[in-house]
């Protein structure tokens, strides 16, 4: 499961109500599925470019490109992918949006509304919604009190 942190809890309700709002959803297009909006957001690549990446380097979807991750291969998309990583997301996260189906995000949704359709915007936006909630929620279980009043507890030239 990625590392909760505020730029990627971010990202994910940005693409998600970037997807909303757009009509260039295209589950087989790399730059304008489910992980190609996230990809978007974080890496500000255009859907163009993440699409051409993921062609010249292994094709694939997101799930196989992520598997054959090599952060020093030199490929573009190898390059996206190892963004990702810094900005939380793990190799499994990839497969998981893809496919909407990390059991963590679903169980927190209602019983009714689990079974989502991978290439259904509607869904997409549920899921990325969900996640972000979740992350968020550990997150902010992540952070004492303690650790605030330390933080402002010392002298600003130090925080400088």
């Amino acid at each position: 499961m990625a590392r909760p942190n505020p730029e990627l809890i971010d990202a994910l309700r940005n693409a998600a109500r970037k997807l909303t709002e757009s009509k260039n959803y295209q589950w087989g297009h790399m730059g304008s599925c489910n992980c190609g909006f996230l990809v978007q957001e974080i890496t500000k690549l255009s859907r163009a470019d993440i699409h051409e990446y993921a062609m010249r380097t292994r094709g694939g979807d997101w799930s196989e490109q992520a598997l054959d991750f090599c952060p020093t291969s030199g490929y573009l998309m190898d390059q996206v992918i190892s963004f990702m990583i810094d900005a939380g997301m793990d190799i499994q996260d990839f497969k998981h949006l893809e496919r909407l189906s990390d059991k963590e995000v679903l169980q927190r949704l209602p019983t009714n509304e689990r079974y989502l359709h991978h290439n259904q915007k509607k869904d997409v936006v549920k899921y990325m919604n969900t996640w972000a909630d979740l992350l968020e929620e550990k997150l902010m279980r992540s952070i004492s009190i303690t650790d605030i009043n330390k933080a402002s507890s010392e002298p600003i030239s130090e925080l400088l």
